[in-house]
């Protein structure tokens, strides 16, 4: 089998993979969720989910990968996230390691991902009924949320100093296909915000990714007469729910839709 991974590059499997290493908790999500378990030979010791199965599971590294351990244990297929690992990869990839590079930055784009490592893992069914399940979700919260304005959503990623999401994230895009305006759509990536920014756009919802963050948002000091403090309107998820371009991402989009339109989901 040929596919064409995401750094570009045209992989050959000559059979379908039975030691299987994932370096990104996203993809190690998808694989949980196929059913591999038992091909899994590694994951990065940053995934965390599903967190009865990621316990015993041999860990390779994070953000530094142990590549003499990737090696020992002798993969036939790696699998990691291009635009956050590409210098990592790359160096597997030099060492002549069975690497293919997958990345998303919308939902549309997760069900690419999950399809392609069906294929890869011959798992092509059990991949097209999880994608059908996602999009099955997905469609009922466009029905809620069709027709309803869009109020202006300030999504905080961290408090000290002020983090946001902008223009090319997983967040701007389920924002908006949960009937919401991202207030700081205009800017890209992961900004740093000042407060006066966030209080001159006035959000009328604002959604936190820290625990915490919503006691913090609503006690801050002149934001009373910011529209969603003032009406109580801050709702707070988990980030690895809207963040993270996996199969829990449809989670995401629901919380995030009952946040910014509570009246749709009574």
């Amino acid at each position: 089998m040929a596919v064409t991974d995401a750094l570009g590059r045209t992989v050959t499997l000559r059979a379908p993979p039975q030691r299987i290493i994932s370096v990104a908790p996203s993809v190690t999500e998808i694989l949980f969720a196929l059913g591999l378990d038992r091909r899994i030979v590694a994951i990065s010791a940053a995934d965390d989910y599903p967190p009865d199965k990621v316990g015993p599971k041999t860990k390779v590294g994070s953000v530094v990968l142990d590549v003499e351990q990737i090696l020992r244990l002798e993969p036939d297929l790696i699998l990691g996230v291009a635009n956050l690992q590409r210098g990592q990869l790359e160096r597997l990839i030099a060492l002549k390691q069975p690497v293919v590079a997958v990345d998303a930055g919308t939902l549309p784009e997760v069900y690419e991902q999950i399809a392609l490592i069906g294929k890869l893992t011959g798992r092509v069914e059990t991949g097209a009924k999880l994608v059908a399940e996602m999009r099955r979700r997905e469609r009922a919260v466009e029905r809620a949320v069709a027709g309803r304005r869009t109020p202006r959503v300030y999504v905080e990623i961290w408090g000290e100093p002020l983090m946001t999401a902008g223009q090319g994230t997983f967040i701007t895009d389920l924002v908006i296909r949960a009937g919401g305006r991202n207030v700081f759509a205009d800017v890209h990536g992961w900004p740093q915000v000042s407060e006066e920014a966030v209080v001159r756009r006035n959000p009328d919802v604002i959604v936190v990714t820290y625990p915490q963050g919503g006691t913090r948002v609503l006690t801050r000091r002149g934001w009373g007469q910011v529209n969603a403090v003032k009406a109580r309107r801050v709702g707070v998820v988990s980030p690895s729910l809207v963040s993270r371009p996996g199969p829990r991402l449809v989670a995401g989009l629901e919380r995030l839709a009952r946040i910014i339109h509570p009246e749709a989901f009574r």
